[in-house]
């Protein structure tokens, strides 16, 4: 369909044929180096218009040929000539030198139709991966494109790559599902991506008998040295807790209950920006082990991608702050989680989670002072957006109320969230306009 679609388009049937825009993603070589972005044509007659990631252009068809010109903010011209077949647009882009004002450079570019929301309310998708990604990157075709509204409903594997049956499916190293591509997500909007449920699918998880090293005292790491064996958990899902499979006398009463999370959710990182190992964070979300990142809860992301290109794994059935034992209860789930997408606001400069009672900003960094700083940020900038504060405000506010938690050691950075309960925000949120 998605085909036809796109020969109807540019090879000139009637305009009542096809809807008055369509959307695609073009993907131009800039010397090897892929640059992505957000096309929309509408067409009358031969004549097209449009815009590209927000940019301006004109331009028309024959046949199936296609022309168009792109005027950026600065004036500065783009042309567009390519041919359209059953595969998709393909062509050459001329662009202005950046370091000649006198010269242009062409640069191959293709781009692919992308579907049209299906009429109606939003829908449920039920998506069974069948690969998964250890990179978060935007070079990744999306598994799934889903609309602001839409709820999907998947599976993770474990961080070790075993699905339901304990069965390896990929690499180690945290395997994540997706991308999913978001629509109407560009650069500069803001990912909501809300967690309806989290379910651990089968009876077991697996773990470490390790204590991180940025948690040692170097008398405790002495200690320390035959750590590190593997410890799997037994899983009672009926009732809610995790027991080691095979406990030492001292650990025969002891069980945890579960409270799955996703120790892994990012979104891919803008252009010019190498892709995120899935063992690594920033400010995209990345490996964050975060124990708030469960059911009910949602986490806000900043988009810096066309689709935004959700990715999600590395399930635990259940983690202490700080992840301290290198592997939480490491698990496979299933997974249901609903997207938005909110415009016209700058971006979060940290991941966000907002509990039923709480709202929480992510910092990250090499350090744990440093991940505390990005959280103080990222809060502060929380308490400006939504609720008008000032820093002075922001700081009282802060200064009498503020939690600190330690939310990852075990990665290669760390995480520290900054915690606010909104019951004692209710009074300064601005009324409703």
């Amino acid at each position: 369909m998605i085909r036809s679609l796109l020969v109807l388009l540019l090879c000139g049937l009637p305009a009542g044929a096809l809807a008055a825009s369509e959307s695609w993603l073009v993907t131009t070589d800039l010397w090897g180096n892929p640059a992505y972005q957000l096309l929309t044509l509408e067409r009358a007659g031969k004549r097209l218009t449009g815009e590209l990631d927000g940019d301006r252009l004109e331009g028309e068809r024959a046949g199936n040929v296609v022309h168009f010109v792109v005027t950026d903010s600065r004036q500065q011209t783009y042309v567009f000539d390519g041919k359209v077949s059953s595969e998709g647009l393909r062509g050459t882009a001329d662009y202005p030198d950046s370091n000649n004002p006198k010269a242009r450079v062409a640069h191959a570019f293709t781009a692919r139709l992308l579907p049209v929301r299906p009429a109606g309310p939003p829908r449920v998708h039920d998506f069974t991966p069948t690969t998964w990604s250890n990179e978060f990157t935007a070079h990744r075709l999306p598994v799934l494109t889903v609309w602001p509204g839409d709820t999907v409903r998947t599976s993770t594997l474990d961080s070790g790559g075993m699905d339901a049956k304990g069965v390896t499916r990929a690499l180690f190293g945290n395997p994540q599902t997706g991308p999913f591509f978001i629509a109407t997500a560009n650069p500069g909007d803001t990912l909501a991506i809300h967690i309806r449920r989290l379910k651990p699918n089968r009876s077991f998880a697996d773990s470490l008998d390790s204590i991180v090293g940025r948690a040692l005292t170097p008398g405790l790491a002495a200690k320390a040295a035959g750590l590190g064996k593997p410890v799997r958990w037994t899983l009672d899902l009926e009732r809610g807790v995790a027991r080691p499979e095979t406990p030492t006398e001292r650990l025969k009463a002891f069980s945890v209950p579960l409270r799955p999370m996703l120790g892994g959710m990012a979104v891919a990182q803008g252009f010019g920006s190498a892709p995120l190992s899935t063992g690594d964070t920033g400010r995209y979300g990345g490996n964050m082990d975060f124990n708030e990142v469960v059911e009910g809860n949602t986490v806000y992301l900043p988009v810096a991608q066309p689709g935004a290109l959700l990715y999600l794994g590395d399930a635990h059935a259940a983690q202490g702050d700080g992840e301290t034992s290198q592997y939480a209860l490491e698990t496979s789930m299933d997974v249901e989680f609903t997207v938005d997408v909110l415009h016209g606001k700058p971006p979060p400069s940290t991941p966000r989670v907002e509990s039923p009672t709480h709202l929480m900003a992510l910092g990250q960094g090499g350090a744990l002072d440093d991940a505390l700083r990005s959280a103080t940020q990222g809060l502060a900038q929380w308490l400006e957006q939504d609720y008008g504060l000032t820093l002075s405000e922001s700081a009282q506010v802060l200064g009498s109320s503020v939690q600190y938690v330690v939310a990852n050691l075990a990665g290669r950075s760390v995480g520290v969230a900054a915690k606010l309960d909104k019951v004692r925000l209710e009074a300064l949120r601005p009324p409703a306009k």
